[in-house]
């Protein structure tokens, strides 16, 4: 298991200096282009400027930070398959594991937390595909208990930019430097690689398609936004009468003013819309378009329309919430519970693994029903695969139980 970072910090000082920004003169033909060469696993244009998005437009931002936060202030529990000494030896390593693992961001050192920095860092891939972090273990104690021989191992998780990475051969690989196009492969056993729904690609086209409107909508506030001035005066041009009038225009603070002698005329050409302006609309769909791809369903036009919205994202939230937490354990349990346990103990049967506890989308008294029919109907139910369902951890020995037989009542 690794012990000393790959990334040197002569790498990530490099890389802040050479950074820019991407989508200061973002079009749709350079944006196309980005997605393309991200989709044939040139990754560093795209995560650029899906990075900048993510945090410089109001919409994506709030978005984002809801649907990464959401997961990471779940709690979490270790489970076991049986309550075997093996089983409670395993959890106990991995409780240990997790309750002491560090998390930071290799580009701000300044970033750092436990478990549930971790999970939100692992969120990111809810946008750009992938996300993935270094692994450092530690492990240099052992439990006081003698019947406990194994080492404590714990882990310091770095938040790895995935500009730092290429997907050209469908593994991805570390690049050595900016310029790099061709990365070395990365050890599995020491990094961490979150896999999820790339969202940005279709937010990015969205961003696009906002913003393009909304420039021209400020275009249109300086060019329309303040009438102009008209001054009429019969004195004579040049004269200091001519030149207080003239000063009287100017001081009134428009953006246009003329000052003219009788007689003289100038005739407006009106370029402002008369009927309703068509940026709004278009903006406002594109932040639609944005909050269904991260939240679920719009509520403002749901409840518009039939008066359900809040009612069917409250649904759709739910059921986003609880895809992330199965995508996030599932990645723990095999890339670093697996990994774990095979270190401590050898090859041996997994018995325990973590889980993030995710409210269900579903009714749990619908749930509850359907259990209990089924119990009263003589099928098999094992215990420890309801407690999982409904999120109930299994009791210590040492705590107090409130009553009736665990393997005759259904929880």
């Amino acid at each position: 298991m690794k012990t000393v970072s790959q990334i040197s910090e002569a790498r990530i000082r490099n890389s802040m200096r050479a950074r820019f920004n991407p989508i200061k003169s973002l079009t749709p033909d350079s944006l196309s282009r980005m997605l393309d060469e991200f989709s044939r696993g040139y990754l560093r244009s795209a995560a650029l400027a899906w990075e900048s998005i993510e945090h410089r437009d109001d919409m994506v931002q709030s978005v984002a930070s809801k649907r990464k936060r959401s997961v990471a202030r779940l709690s979490w529990e270790i489970l076991t398959m049986d309550q075997s000494p093996d089983a409670i030896f395993q959890k106990q390593a991995l409780e240990y594991f997790y309750d002491n693992l560090q998390s930071t961001n290799a580009f701000d050192c300044n970033e750092q937390g436990g478990f549930g920095l971790l999970v939100k860092q692992m969120m990111d891939a809810i946008g750009k595909k992938y996300a993935v972090h270094e692994i450092i273990f530690k492990t240099n104690e052992y439990f006081n208990d003698a019947a406990l021989p194994y080492p404590k191992l714990t882990a310091f998780f770095r938040f790895v930019p995935l500009w730092f990475f290429e997907n050209t051969t469908g593994n991805l690989r570390f690049l050595e430097n900016d310029y790099a196009t061709t990365g070395v492969p990365l050890d599995r056993n020491s990094w961490l690689i979150t896999v999820g729904d790339g969202l940005m690609e279709a937010t990015s086209i969205a961003y696009i398609f906002k913003h393009l409107p909304l420039r021209d909508w400020l275009v249109y506030c300086e060019r329309n936004g303040m009438p102009g001035v008209k001054g009429v005066t019969d004195a004579i041009p040049g004269s200091a009468q001519w030149e207080a009038a003239r000063d009287a225009v100017e001081d009134f603070g428009a953006e246009f003013s003329a000052l003219m002698s009788q007689g003289t005329n100038i005739e407006a050409i009106d370029l402002s819309t008369k009927g309703d302006l068509p940026y709004p609309g278009l903006i406002d769909r594109m932040d639609r378009a944005i909050a269904a791809l991260w939240r679920g369903s719009d509520l403002a036009t749901l409840s518009r329309t039939s008066g359900v919205g809040a009612s069917l994202q409250a649904d759709e939230t739910a059921i986003l919430l609880e895809d992330d937490a199965n995508m996030i354990s599932e990645t723990l349990n095999e890339q670093v519970d697996r990994r774990i346990l095979r270190y401590l103990f050898g090859d041996v049967q997994q018995k325990a693994y973590i889980r993030l506890i995710a409210p269900t989308s579903r009714n749990g008294k619908d749930e509850i029903a359907i259990y209990r029919t089924l119990h009263e109907m003589g099928v098999p139910l094992a215990i420890e695969d309801i407690r999982e369902k409904f999120g109930l951890p299994t009791p210590s020995p040492d705590e107090a139980i409130l009553s009736g037989n665990a393997r005759d009542t259904i929880p």
